[in-house]
């Protein structure tokens, strides 16, 4: 007797959780759980990271995560109404930095900045500046298409009502359009905000001070001097995600209030 649409479904779901369940028992059977334990979860040892990681590593990758944003949020705008301009050199412009950005890896980036620029003009950047242009110049180049995608979905009679009234072009964009672009896109803004936090790390290419460490280095640091594996890493990732954490629970919440919106 041949099995019902809905019977072949039940049995497919049963031989999945099947597989998953073996496939799990025979990660915990071939994992060696001393060495392990010894070497991830050796939390007696992390004492010396405390407070450091927090009140140095922590609050500088927030610090540092917070400069690029601002640059990446205002570069990212500026790039994004170049790109929607009717002027052509604006949008090629516009365009060749923001394929450059996007292209080039966030840590070549960083040592060109860190590295490139005051070697080429004889200038000494205290790091927060290096971080603030550096990411913010990557940032920007995402953002830049964030926002443009925001921009054009605002219907367009917007601004032919605003002007029809006797509106400016740029008191239209900046009261009418450019506030409900934001509205649209605050979910991929927040997951960016995610993406810059994690990016921060990159900063150890530099060969920071103690005072400019971030969460990264403390968890690096750790592991050649605390004699506990690879538990400052586990450390520091859990503060990662103490920030990140919260940051995916607001993109969701902006994303089911869009998605009211439209309905």
């Amino acid at each position: 007797m041949a099995m019902t649409a809905r019977q072949r479904a039940k049995v497919s779901l049963y031989i999945q959780a099947g597989i998953f369940i073996v496939a799990i028992a025979a990660l915990i059977l071939a994992t060696d759980w001393k060495t392990v334990g010894n070497s991830v979860f050796n939390f007696g040892k992390i004492g010396p990271m405390f407070p450091g990681i927090i009140v140095v590593g922590l609050k500088n990758t927030l610090i540092y995560t917070a400069l690029a944003f601002v640059v990446g949020l205002s570069g990212g705008l500026l790039l994004a109404l170049m790109k929607l301009s009717t002027f052509p050199v604006y949008r090629w412009i516009a365009t060749g930095y923001i394929e450059f950005f996007r292209g080039v890896p966030a840590l070549l980036v960083f040592i060109a900045f860190g590295y490139g620029v005051p070697l080429a003009f004889g200038v000494s950047w205290d790091v927060n500046v290096v971080v603030m242009v550096s990411l913010g110049m990557v940032a920007s180049a995402y953002i830049a298409e964030t926002l443009r995608a925001g921009l054009q979905a605002v219907p367009k009679g917007q601004m032919e009502a605003a002007r029809s009234l006797g509106m400016p072009m740029w008191r239209a964009m900046v009261t009418i359009v450019i506030p409900q672009a934001f509205r649209i896109v605050l979910p991929p803004l927040t997951n960016e905000v995610i993406l810059l936090t994690k990016d921060s790390s990159l900063i150890y290419v530099l060969g920071l001070t103690a005072s400019q460490y971030e969460l990264t280095k403390f968890g690096r640091d750790g592991i050649s001097s605390l004699g506990a594996g690879l538990t400052p890493l586990l450390v520091a990732g859990a503060f990662y995600l103490v920030i990140t954490i919260p940051l995916s629970l607001l993109a969701r919440k902006f994303e089911s209030r869009s998605a009211r919106t439209k309905r």
